[in-house]
């Protein structure tokens, strides 16, 4: 439930950093070429099942979902820093190491402007 114009906004932006991290996934499977011998599917797979659950929480701004996606998007974060360090600053895990922790200071900044009015 959103509560106010802030939470709303910031409810958009992280479903759009949502959507861009996804689609930065998929397209870091196929460039700059997929690894030989891996299947794509399984590949796509596992970057992106541990997400997916989190797209209805976050299109309707759940709070909890928020929460529980944070502790998820930590994994990719720690995953492209590690990357971009190890492919000397390739733009794909960069581009992933700077959505990652866009999305996760954007959703911690929609829990702190969505959360209950104090009592």
């Amino acid at each position: 439930m959103l509560r106010n114009e802030k939470a709303r906004t910031t409810a958009r932006i992280t479903f759009a950093l949502y959507l861009a991290t996804l689609a930065t996934l998929v397209a870091t499977t196929f460039w700059p070429k997929p690894v030989e011998d891996v299947s794509i599917t399984l590949m796509l797979a596992v970057k992106l099942i541990p997400l997916l659950p989190f797209a209805i929480p976050v299109f309707r701004g759940h709070s909890r979902g928020y929460i529980w996606m944070a502790f998820v998007i930590i994994f990719y974060f720690t995953q492209a820093v590690v990357s971009a360090w190890l492919s000397k600053g390739a733009p794909g895990p960069v581009i992933l190491t700077i959505l990652t922790l866009s999305l996760f200071v954007v959703a911690m900044v929609h829990l702190k402007v969505n959360r209950h009015p104090a009592a």
